[in-house]
């Protein structure tokens, strides 16, 4: 098989999130050798890719600790490797198969991936536990805004924090998170900061369920923020946002959203492949 290392939501390599991107032929490997690969590799997610027909495919994520139905940072990955390989016709709609449901992707200089449809679910949080969770013995400035869960794919915690350097100053009780995320069932907390300098808002995702105790770039969960911010009268319909993730890590990545007229959401950004090889898998 062959294996991609690609950094999504960049231009320059060595930025933004890097994803593992594996192009299968014929029937998908075990799920075991899936999560195998996904660990050996290393990267907070791989994609496994399949060619169905033209411009339609079938994809399937896994991280080092199992499979995931959807993955905003490894689907700009899977798709830009498959424009760069040829395998992609612009100008036709492009179908991405997921475990989320089928969700269509566009090649816009960047690659834009549509989200499934955003939800915000009925989850009470309970906000002192949660601040004493994300920010243990820290003084941290809060909002006045609620947390909520919301999804367009995978549920995460969306939680305000006053300013960046709020922000910065969250360190996670990661055991105490993870037993959080599992008894809600979500994926882990994206903090976020509003501000005036160019971007919507900067922001921090934490997953340590899924052993991912600071993600760089998070597609669905800058997507679901851009649900909570309408929800919330901060955007109208139709708007673009700008996040900017990764800076705490040192891995500066910039996530653009779409709200569209309809409601849907999509999410996209630049890409730049590092690496590449064979898979010698058993």
């Amino acid at each position: 098989m062959r294996y991609f290392v690609v950094d999504a939501f960049t231009r320059e390599a060595f930025g933004g999130n890097p994803a593992g991107v594996v192009m299968v032929d014929g029937e998908f490997p075990g799920e075991e050798l899936m999560r195998l690969v996904a660990a050996e590799l290393r990267y907070s997610e791989t994609a496994f890719v399949r060619q169905e027909e033209l411009n339609e495919f079938t994809v399937r994520y896994f991280t080092p600790a199992g499979e995931v139905d959807l993955c905003g940072h490894a689907t700009i990955a899977a798709f830009h490797v498959l424009w760069l390989l040829g395998r992609l016709r612009e100008e036709c709609p492009i179908t991405n198969h997921t475990l989320a449901g089928d969700l269509l992707v566009r090649i816009d200089r960047r690659v834009m991936m549509q989200m499934a449809p955003p939800k915000a679910l009925d989850m009470p949080v309970d906000m002192e536990q949660l601040h004493a969770i994300m920010a243990p013995g820290a003084r941290v400035e809060w909002t006045d805004m609620p947390v909520e869960v919301v999804s367009t794919g995978l549920p995460d915690i969306i939680m305000p924090v006053d300013g960046v350097e709020a922000l910065n100053a969250l360190s996670p009780d990661m055991a105490a998170l993870t037993a959080l995320s599992e008894a809600l069932d979500v994926v882990g907390v994206h903090a976020f900061a509003l501000t005036d300098d160019g971007f919507t808002a900067h922001v921090r995702n934490f997953a340590p369920r899924y052993d991912i105790p600071e993600e760089s770039a998070t597609g669905t969960a800058n997507a679901a923020l851009t649900h909570y911010l309408q929800r919330r009268g901060l955007i109208t319909c139709p708007a673009q946002c700008r996040f900017m993730q990764g800076e705490a890590m040192g891995r500066p990545s910039v996530v653009d959203t779409a709200l569209r007229e309809d409601g849907d959401i999509w999410v996209g950004g630049d890409a730049c492949i590092v690496a590449e090889g064979d898979l010698l898998s058993r």
